[in-house]
């Protein structure tokens, strides 16, 4: 086991200054530097050569290892969605980026967590970002004539986040018991409509009893540690390019917004585990054969279990319409883009309509044709 992989308190918070000229720098996203705004001298990032770590996840609850291991944070809880983010220094007020609503520094709490190990530094710059989103909603069907105002004036309003995840590693053994079935054929005699006897194939089941142990092996199992949006926006955003993971360096959260993670790292395991299900039981109709399987218990023991802690990057920005808040989010590092959107009743109402219209008349012309 290593624990290599973290460093020792630091605050995110301090500013990065410029070499040339001492105003704060910002990270140049799809790049490996820093710029400054005001004298526009790009201060390099030296990136040393990464090798992965991971850490074992037993020792590290066991011995409380994170006591040694985290951060301090100076965040801001947002009272309207519960999302726990970084203002960046000197800044007294903003807006929540995942649902908009205002927020101010006197609110800010300090917090200590376990200290990122790993990240994916921003690839995808603002401007792409926005014009990315801009074609996802102009493909939207259904969409009010008013969400491409709306969209715009959102997008610019995109924010950078660093969103916190967890990376499990295990080794899994399942012993199950179950049933095989495997199809056979009776010959059935029936009568058709004219009286006459015939003969048909049924296919019946013939169940045996099946048991075993199968073994799977899962590898950077990802699990998103911020509640802040909804699971199923996170996934859809997914895959994400982790080998190109590069240590964690402060550097690179320079004019980006951090969230601190809100899922525990014992609590990110026990929702891996149901991520590991589909796999596993997967394994076990493979393991059972015949041509349909049933599960009647299924017990499955987690060994050599590793973690680590890493932050991907994420544009998001939110906005309101007919007071309801609609969410949208474009991958930093391919360009994905998800979101929530509204749909317009009318225009639902009048393809609805249309297809109503359309199947009118062709029934009216195929009755005509009969006659």
């Amino acid at each position: 086991m290593t624990n290599d992989a973290f460093e020792p308190t630091s605050d995110i918070a301090t500013a990065i200054k410029c070499k040339n000229c001492g105003a704060d720098l910002k990270f140049a996203a799809g790049s490996q530097s820093l710029n400054c705004g005001y004298c526009n001298t790009n201060n390099e990032i030296i990136i040393p050569e990464t090798v992965i770590a991971e850490n074992d996840f037993n020792y590290f609850l066991d011995q409380h290892a994170a006591l040694n291991e985290q951060q301090t944070l100076s965040t801001v809880k947002c009272d309207s969605c519960g999302a726990s983010t970084t203002l960046a220094p000197n800044v007294t007020s903003s807006n929540c980026p995942y649902c908009d609503t205002p927020q101010v520094i006197k609110n800010a709490s300090t917090c200590s967590v376990i200290k990122p190990a790993y990240m994916l530094p921003f690839k995808i710059v603002r401007n792409d970002a926005k014009n990315e989103f801009i074609k996802w909603v102009n493909s939207l069907w259904f969409a009010p004539n008013k969400l491409k105002d709306y969209a715009k004036s959102s997008a610019e309003k995109l924010k950078g986040v660093y969103m916190p995840y967890w990376t499990y590693d295990t080794n899994t053994d399942s012993t199950y018991y179950g049933l095989r079935g495997e199809y056979y054929y009776e010959t059935q005699s029936y009568r058709d409509a004219n009286g006459n006897v015939q003969t048909r194939q049924v296919q019946r089941t013939a169940w045996f009893p099946a048991s075993g142990t199968v073994n799977n092996s899962f590898d950077d199992l990802l699990v998103c540690a911020s509640n802040s949006l909804p699971q199923k926006l996170v996934s859809e955003l997914e895959p994400w390019d982790l080998p190109e993971l590069v240590s964690y360096n402060d550097k690179f959260l320079a004019g980006f917004i951090t969230e601190s993670y809100q899922t525990q790292l014992k609590e990110g395991f026990e929702i891996a585990k149901g991520n590991m299900q589909a796999a596993i039981k997967t394994s076990v109709k493979s393991d059972i054969g015949g041509d349909v399987q049933q599960i009647q218990s299924l017990n499955t023991n987690y060994n050599d279990i590793k973690f680590k802690h890493i932050l991907l990057p994420l544009w998001i920005s939110a906005y309101r319409y007919n007071n309801k808040v609609y969410r949208f989010t474009v991958n930093a590092r391919t360009g994905e883009v998800q979101g929530e959107r509204p749909y317009s009743a009318i225009k639902i109402f009048f393809f609805v309509l249309a297809i109503l219209a359309i199947l009118g008349i062709g029934i009216y012309f195929y009755s005509e044709m009969q006659n």
